[in-house]
């Protein structure tokens, strides 16, 4: 299996969630490419990526057959697609379950199913859990289950496509003692991020059509 790093991560995980969420601006340009990648809502960590970063994660990966270039036939503009269900043959279940992960790192199936409503519809944790066992059974496992650290109720998983998890590395930022209001304030900051990172988005693509004209 082709392992890629993590600015690769990153960029293939936010092809798949735009792809997801925003079809209708789907492939994205470069530019959108890198504000998805760099937006603050839904990404962790948090990145600041330059162009030049993430093209070079875009030639790795087309190497790897999982990212191609896509020239439309009303625009020269140079657009990216994924190929991540065909290259590791993934259902849409499988295809939400890993974007969350590159995209957010270890979660519990119950962080999944909460975060995974805009990517694909999971009926009940227990589906999300069907999911993950059925990636980390896999002759080439794209999940792994890690042990709970101390004050955990339940176990995380993360991604295998960076190659051997280093469980230690993961250190959980959350405090077990936060309360649900903090927590719902953290949520509500997080979608009012996005909508803004979706406005600016909206934006540069409204742009680059209008220069189409000029």
């Amino acid at each position: 299996m082709a392992v890629i790093n993590e600015i690769e991560a990153r960029v293939l995980g936010s092809l798949v969630e735009k792809q997801l969420t925003t079809p209708e601006y789907y492939p994205l340009t470069l530019n959108s490419l890198v504000a998805a990648c760099n937006q603050k809502s839904n990404r962790d960590p948090v990145m600041a990526l330059s162009e030049s970063e993430v093209l070079a994660a875009v030639d790795s990966m087309r190497d790897k057959n999982l990212v191609y270039l896509f020239h439309g036939s009303t625009s020269r503009t140079v657009k990216y697609k994924h190929m991540l269900p065909s290259v590791f043959e993934l259902d849409e279940a499988g295809v939400a379950v890993i974007t969350l992960l590159l995209l957010r790192g270890p979660q519990t199936a119950g962080e999944i199913r909460g975060r995974a409503d805009r990517l694909h519809e999971f009926g009940a944790i227990s589906e999300v859990q069907e999911t993950l066992d059925a990636l980390a059974r896999r002759d080439e496992p794209l999940v792994v289950k890690l042990e709970r650290q101390p004050g955990q109720k339940e176990a995380r998983y993360a991604h295998l496509l960076s190659g051997p998890v280093d469980a230690a590395a993961f250190v959980e930022t959350r405090s077990a003692s936060s309360s649900p209001a903090v927590d719902r304030l953290a949520e509500v900051e997080a979608q009012l991020a996005e909508l803004r990172q979706d406005f600016t988005e909206f934006k540069a693509m409204f742009e680059e059509f209008r220069r189409q004209f000029d």
